[in-house]
């Protein structure tokens, strides 16, 4: 719906206008200037990378899984999870290539998909903790993998991820949540 509304809008306007459908975003900004500091009430309600973070910080006492019955290689769904690096990189680039009357609608990720468990493991790896997971029933109406296809903005923006390792992408959050313990707060 906020599409339309925005090719709508892009019909009596001289914007230059992109629209950029991103998935699970991660990481953090690998010189430690900009990390996840979720506020304490949306903590609940966070991606599962927080989650992960919490429960190895020892805010929380482990994750909680749902779902392990889906078709799927391990039981868990499958996401598609975008650096955060790669995702300011794809934002400049959709900047540069935007014109006025040619809206731009582009899905921005890796193409490949990852385990809610591989994630997890990726964590664990990541942090040195062992991360207590309790495994849910599944949520209802979660698809069991939903990952992007970026075909058009590799050919049409000449993007394409390059921070796919996601131990790797972990580790630099992780670096950054420790460093900031209480977030962007000086207290």
């Amino acid at each position: 719906m906020a599409e339309d509304m925005i090719l709508d809008f892009s019909k009596n306007s001289d914007m230059a206008i992109m629209i950029l459908r991103y998935f699970n975003v991660i990481g953090s900004d690998p010189e430690g200037r900009l990390g996840e500091a979720p506020r304490p009430e949306l903590r609940e309600q966070g991606r599962i990378s927080g989650a992960c973070f919490d429960a190895a910080r020892g805010i929380i006492p482990g994750i909680k899984v749902k779902g392990t019955d889906y078709k799927t290689h391990d039981g868990t769904c499958i996401r598609d999870y975008i650096d955060v690096t790669d995702l300011v990189d794809a934002h400049v680039k959709a900047l540069q290539h935007a014109k006025p009357h040619n809206v731009g609608i582009y899905n921005v990720g890796t193409g490949k998909g990852r385990s809610v468990k591989e994630f997890v493991e990726a964590c664990k790896k990541a942090t040195g903790v062992d991360i207590k997971v309790e495994y849910l029933p599944r949520r209802p109406g979660d698809y069991a993998e939903v990952f992007s296809d970026p075909t058009k903005i590799r050919r049409e923006l000449n993007w394409t991820a390059r921070f796919t390792d996601l131990q790797e992408s972990l580790g630099i959050a992780w670096r950054w949540q420790k460093a900031h313990r209480n977030g962007y707060s000086s207290s």
